[in-house]
């Protein structure tokens, strides 16, 4: 309402007091950094602008090397102290003492916001903003503050000088918003239970990791997915246009397609700006595979301070690598749906046992579990947490995961088979409402990175 209210010349104002106050409502004690990292990279900015040739790059340097400074500190302190610790154990060495440091909440984002917004004034693919307000609007802005997209400022730069606010728009994003927020609560929520007894058992157990692992898939993709609807939805009722953040990756038959569909912007800016600046594919088949592999890597590392994301990172990369090689070498024709699918989405989840577990010791077990050798039945916590209705949701998510793409490619623009979910959308938003009400507070996923 306030937004709505305000005169268009100063709704960049209202987006930046709002986004702040939004912040702050959930960390307060971070707010100073977001507005350190908003003011020192708009100044550094400033000079990369005004500057050229060797000078022009030094800046950019110092920019880029702050704002990563300020990532590692917050981010992989606590990792480089507990590495050095463990080292320090198997040489025999007291442990040195360290306070552990508490990551700020959206700091992954933020900070790739800003490196992405000096490498482009660099490169001259975006235009300076008109002042301080619009960038860190634009940094702070509340749809994409804590868990994206990740954004490019040249993609709304425009948008902040001139936009269009109009009821189909509005209504468009509320409509985004039912979504997203009916996946997070009716999807993904549910399986919160049974993922966490899966992944705390000291031994897993074939069903118990295989369950846990695909409802874990589950409910990872409507958390996200969910979040990025609600996302892009604010934001048109703003009057912004996100880019999309997933475009039904389950459904990909192969890994590059697979990330080429998952966290669009994510991936994206990992190719603007660590592939490419390694090189991409300019050097070769062998350099390109390295570029691939570390880029992978380094997207592992950027999720979270723990090597379990470093090796899921790898794990990728090398999937990645390993498509292109045989592509390259056999050039064979795409294998069909039925059988790349399944494979994809097992890759994917084996995968994921290193991006939910605690630790690499904890992820062997349940690898072993997966692998029949921790016993086949469901261990006693586990199985509390199997009930009908966990299931059903579980085969909800899989109908609408592989069901939504096909309706949609089958139903025509204007149709009735279209426009029936639109219609359906309304009760199953006010069922998500009043299960929000019921339940105790699920914090997303990502919000965690």
């Amino acid at each position: 309402m306030t937004y709505a209210l305000t005169p268009a010349r100063l709704r960049s104002w209202t987006i930046l007091l709002g986004s702040l106050l939004f912040y702050a409502w959930a960390q307060p004690a971070a707010l100073g950094l977001l507005v350190a990292v908003i003011v020192f990279t708009y100044l550094i900015g400033g000079r990369v602008l005004a500057s050229a040739g060797r000078v022009r790059w030094t800046w950019l340097t110092l920019g880029v090397t702050g704002n990563l400074a300020m990532l590692g500190y917050f981010k992989y302190a606590n990792m480089a102290a507990s590495s050095v610790n463990s080292v320090r154990n198997v040489l025999g060495f007291d442990e040195f003492t360290w306070t552990q440091i508490v990551l700020p909440v959206g700091l992954s984002f933020y900070i790739f916001h800003a490196i992405s917004y000096l490498v482009d004034l660099h490169r001259g693919a975006a235009k300076a903003p008109r002042n301080i307000i619009d960038f860190a609007a634009f940094v702070s802005l509340f749809p994409h503050l804590v868990a994206g997209p990740i954004l490019r400022f040249h993609l709304l730069a425009d948008q902040f000088r001139e936009r269009t606010h109009t009821p189909e728009k509005f209504a468009l994003g509320a409509q985004r918003v039912m979504i997203g927020l009916s996946m997070k609560v009716l999807l993904a929520d549910p399986l919160a239970p049974l993922v966490n007894a899966a992944y705390t058992a000291a031994r897993p157990s074939a069903d118990d990791a295989w369950l846990g692992s695909v409802a874990y898939t589950l409910q990872l993709f409507f958390d996200f997915a969910g979040y990025s609807h609600m996302a892009i939805g604010l934001a048109l009722m703003l009057g912004f246009r996100f880019p999309e953040n997933f475009l039904d990756p389950y459904t990909a038959t192969s890994i590059t397609a697979f990330w080429q569909r998952w966290h669009v912007s994510l991936g994206t800016f990992l190719r603007e700006y660590v592939y490419i600046p390694l090189g991409g594919n300019r050097h070769g088949l062998t350099r390109t595979n390295l570029n691939l592999f570390l880029t992978m890597a380094v997207g592992g590392l950027w999720h979270g301070a723990n090597w379990t994301f470093v090796l899921w990172g790898m794990w990728n990369g090398a999937f990645l690598v390993l498509e292109r090689v045989l592509s390259k070498k056999f050039g064979r024709p795409p294998p069909p749906a039925w059988y790349a699918v399944p494979k994809v989405m097992l890759i994917v989840i084996l995968g994921r046992v290193l991006f939910r577990s605690e630790n690499v010791a904890h992820a062997g077990e349940v690898y072993r579990g997966l692998a029949g050798l921790n016993g086949a039945a469901l261990t006693p916590d586990v199985a509390l947490t199997v009930t009908p209705e966990r299931l059903a949701v579980m085969l909800a998510g899989v109908a609408v995961v592989y069901g939504a793409p096909l309706w949609n490619r089958r139903a025509a623009p204007q149709s009735a088979l279209r426009t029936a979910p639109q219609y359906a959308l309304i009760p199953v938003f006010l069922l998500a409402v009043a299960t929000l009400a019921a339940q105790q507070y699920a914090p997303f996923l990502y919000f965690q990175f």
